[in-house]
């Protein structure tokens, strides 16, 4: 087999990790943990301010994985986390790796005087990590289950209706594996069917439909003691990045206050519009007004939703039929204009007659 030969030219755009990491620690560590890792080294050679959602986002995970990634470093001492006073984590350093003696022990912390003194998240955090350890401990680790505890679970009459749920969602058959997933959402953590009916939904909605996403988000949900649909549903409409989009295409930066989540509740739940819709009245919104966005859009969208508006298609049949019939009243008004001299009626006069009779006059 042919021998390769890997070379590193050297620049300002690299990020250095230790060898030993690589040989003793990403052989224990998952790929989440792996990537938080090397992405804090990134960003702290870069110097740059991030927050625990950003790396949420880049990596497209849940905020309490990039949580338990800084927990399971901070316990294998190669992170060191401050908190505030709201239990967020205000700081993150990165601590030297420990000696080889010390990293025997696992209650070896090293001196202060080795950490690397490199705050690199100035930005708070929008997520508290409070008993995120003690938390995670007691939520029971998803089983390997055997194929009898499948076939009962398919056979099950409570259950089976969450497998008919699942397949209509996902719009295929589950594979076993998915079946060992649902199983771990219901025995072990506990989701209601109504709760599972509404945590397959939400997944599939933003998109999602691999069944490892929808666990990350069913632990999140755990993780944050929601029992209830009513519950998630308060949850996901805060954090829910259809949200971001929204406010975003209104011209607001800002985290949705309550009325706000209301109204994008209101358009999205209640009028059952699709976010391109939504998406279209902002954008025709943000073209007539600076102020009370947010009622001027309620607005447009209230009259698409009392025209049965279903699509953009929609939106342009109406405004079609619209614009034909001011067309048509242009038209008529043009015909027979309105003036103070044309308010009058018209009479015809004959002008020969008219000027016989003042030659009579004279």
């Amino acid at each position: 087999m042919t021998q390769l030969t890997v070379s590193l030219e050297q620049g300002s755009d690299f990020t250095v990790l230790s060898n030993r990491f690589i040989d003793e620690y990403m052989v224990l560590a998952n790929d989440a943990q792996i990537k938080i890792y090397l992405y804090l080294l990134r960003m702290s050679g870069a110097n740059l301010p991030f927050s625990i959602s950003d790396i949420a986002d880049h990596f497209n995970y849940m905020e309490q994985d990039v949580l338990r990634a800084l927990c399971y470093w901070e316990k294998n001492h190669l992170l060191s986390l401050d908190f505030d006073s709201a239990h967020s984590v205000k700081t993150i350093r990165i601590l030297p790796l420990p000696s080889k003696e010390a990293s025997v022990s696992s209650d070896i912390t090293p001196p202060l005087s080795q950490i690397q003194q490199a705050e690199i998240v100035p930005l708070a955090p929008k997520l508290a990590i409070s008993n995120v350890l003690a938390e995670s401990s007691e939520r029971t680790e998803k089983p390997n289950y055997s194929a009898n505890d499948l076939v009962a679970f398919k056979n099950n009459n409570e259950t089976s209706q969450i497998i008919f749920i699942a397949e209509s969602y996902t719009g295929k058959p589950l594979s076993s594996s998915d079946m060992q997933t649902l199983l771990y959402i219901y025995d072990k953590l506990g989701f209601s069917i109504d709760l599972i009916d509404y945590l397959i939904q939400y997944c599939v909605d933003l998109g999602k439909k691999k069944f490892s996403y929808i666990q990350k988000v069913a632990i999140d949900w755990y993780d944050s003691h929601i029992t209830t649909v009513e519950q998630a549903k308060n949850h996901t409409g805060k954090y829910d990045k259809s949200v971001y989009t929204i406010m975003k295409a209104l011209g607001k930066n800002t985290n949705p206050t309550t009325p706000e989540i209301a109204f994008i509740r209101r358009w999205s739940q209640e009028w059952g519009f699709s976010t391109d819709l939504i998406l279209k009245a902002c954008e025709r919104t943000v073209l007539n007004t600076d102020n009370h966005r947010f009622e001027y859009t309620n607005g447009i969208l209230s009259k698409w939703h009392a025209a049965n508006v279903k699509s953009l298609q929609d939106v342009e049949a109406l405004e079609e039929k619209h614009h034909t019939k001011t067309t048509k009243t242009s038209s008529k008004n043009a015909g027979n204009p309105k003036s103070g001299f044309n308010d009058f009626s018209q009479r015809s006069y004959d002008y020969e007659e008219l000027e016989k009779a003042l030659l009579r006059s004279n």
